[in-house]
């Protein structure tokens, strides 16, 4: 695994803004797994496929209509474009609620690493009877491309991430068609992350396919819908059940998916013109719906977390004794209380930066770092230099000022730099609340490192290693004192944790990996470069008869089970 260019992060990173066959297991039950949650991990009305109707039309309303819908493209990487194609894309593997994954038998029969030595080899069995929608059997020929396509090996493939795709060393045909072998250069226990989405050898058979073939069209499909209009000027794309699926048949007849604003969105809702949308973060917002007719709110735990970055290149908080101090001085539970009043969701603190309150394995790692202590960061104030003088601290008569910077128009952004302002006031700490043009935020002060504290949501998987390695991994360094951080914005870390993490990816043992996990983020807290406040809640508002639909976290929706309780 190498670290991603912040340009990459910038595309999946979201701001929270008014915003053999069988279960397999890695990660997965072990080291903990079997704790309860803290918070509810989905919410989706289960019901079994003989409790729901045949038939309807199901009004699905989207925050944001792209142009990408190549969702392995670094502008297809979006909430919106996952929510569409995966009623219409292949994948290897599935999750559940907690997080752990499980082959998905509708594409692939058997998966499983056969032979370890001398590199991890991983083989999969297709089902037979998984094709594309212009009739092309699904084979290794497509894995062989996407993983060419995604290796990063031709920069002209704007690809959303290399990670693990590189380290494959090759994809081959096995005894047929339908059986995939891949060899990879080291070992990698998040293999499973793989090939999902898997898109046709077309797409992936050159960059000028990969960049265009996918804007403003979906032109191949292989799931239990199909395209039925992608609408751009209405900002509508229509799905209809597709006769050739080999699987279950979809209870519904179609999905619209409709684009608005959330002002619109909300109005649509209550005016009963949209059946399911996902509640922006407000209060108003969460009022107004749960009033609505015939409203349902579903409510989990979500796959982003909120959290404060400290630069560890600024110069105030080079020292980790004051970024230790900052973390002290912040309550972390009032930050969380403010953030989610109204909201109907619990206030749950965050102690992991690579397991959620509601994964597979989660365990609560922050220690005293993490904890509320305002006399505690005086004293480390203390040790680091910053003596009190008068309401301040000062060190060589200077006193200790940090810059927040906060994006326009995202209000959860100031209203938590104003209350830590306050709390870090109280410990002599100045605190000066810059707002910047929201289209300048990361390009011009988070890749830069112009800022001192900064606040948004990075997002979770049930991959935590090889989706987080890159926030986290040590810098490189480059010409004289220079050090290139890549998508690690706290600009802190060391070697340790990267050896860390490292075994963490590579461990074949599943009986170890998630204390291997968790061993790193013990790590990472020490550094204290992002302070995670909370797991987003999710909120969907939902018609009250809808099944197998809602707020599903980590759960992977089966798109052909959705529809209206009989």
């Amino acid at each position: 695994m190498r670290a991603r260019w912040p340009v990459v992060l910038a595309a999946m990173f979201a701001l929270w803004a008014a915003g053999g066959c069988g279960a397999v297991s890695p990660p997965g039950d072990r080291d903990g797994g079997s704790a309860a949650s803290p918070v509810k991990a989905y919410d989706i009305n289960p019901l079994p496929r003989e409790r729901v109707r045949d038939g309807g039309t199901l009004r699905w309303g989207l925050g944001d209509f792209p142009s990408q819908w190549n969702q392995n493209h670094i502008d297809g990487d979006t909430t919106t474009v996952q929510t569409v194609m995966d009623g219409l894309m292949p994948r290897t593997f599935r999750s559940d609620e907690r997080g752990r994954v499980s082959i998905d038998t509708d594409y692939v029969t058997n998966a499983r690493v056969t032979a370890t030595a001398p590199h991890q080899v991983v083989t999969y069995t297709l089902n037979p009877k998984a094709r594309w929608s212009d009739g092309k059997p699904i084979t290794w020929l497509d894995f062989a491309a996407q993983w060419k396509a995604l290796s990063g090996r031709d920069k002209a493939y704007r690809v959303d991430a290399a990670i693990a795709y590189e380290n494959i060393l090759s994809v081959g045909r096995g005894s047929s068609d339908h059986e995939v072998v891949v060899t990879l250069s080291q070992p990698f226990n998040e293999w499973q992350s793989l090939f999902t989405p898997l898109y046709p050898a077309a797409t992936n058979g050159s960059p000028d396919a990969f960049n265009a073939d996918w804007v403003n069209r979906i032109p191949v499909t292989a799931g239990p819908f199909k395209l039925e209009r992608l609408d751009s000027k209405g900002r509508t794309v229509t799905l209809a059940r597709d006769p050739g699926w080999w699987g279950n048949r979809s209870k519904l007849d179609r999905i619209v998916f409709q684009a608005m604003r959330p002002d619109g969105m909300v109005r649509a809702f209550t005016k009963g013109e949209v059946d399911v949308f996902e509640v922006a973060p407000s209060a108003d917002d969460y009022s107004r719906v749960r009033d609505a007719w015939d409203a349902v709110i579903r409510q989990a735990a979500g796959t982003e977390y909120r959290q404060f970055t400290l630069n560890g290149e600024s110069e105030a908080l080079s020292d980790v004794r004051v970024r230790e101090a900052v973390a002290a001085a912040l309550d972390r539970r009032a930050l969380t209380q403010l953030d989610l009043k109204g909201l109907g969701w619990p206030v749950v603190t965050l102690d992991n930066h690579f397991l959620m309150n509601d994964q597979n394995g989660y365990r609560a790692n922050a220690g005293p770092l993490g904890g509320y202590d305002p006399k505690r960061a005086g004293r480390l104030l203390d040790q680091a230099g910053w003596k009190t003088n008068g309401k301040e601290r000062t060190k060589n008569g200077k006193p200790l000022a940090l810059r927040f910077v906060v994006p326009a128009g995202v209000a959860i952004s100031d209203n938590e730099a104003q209350v830590a302002r306050l709390m870090l006031q109280r410990v002599g700490v100045r605190v000066t609340v810059q707002t910047v043009p929201f289209d300048d935020f990361f390009s011009k002060h988070l890749i830069p490192g112009d800022f001192d504290i900064a606040a948004f949501a990075y997002p979770s998987t049930p991959y935590p290693i090889s989706s987080a390695f890159d926030i986290y991994v040590n810098g490189e360094s480059v010409k004289g004192d220079d050090v290139r951080w890549y998508s690690n914005l706290g600009r802190s870390g060391s070697k340790q944790i990267d050896q860390a993490m490292y075994r963490a990816g590579s461990a074949l043992d599943t009986s170890k990996i998630l204390g291997l996990v968790n061993q790193a983020d013990a790590l990472i807290w020490k550094k204290l470069n992002v302070l995670p406040l909370y797991q987003c809640p999710q909120t969907v508002a939902v018609r009250s008869a809808l099944a197998n639909v809602g707020a599903n976290g980590f759960y992977t929706m089966r798109y052909e089970d959705i529809g209206y309780a009989s």
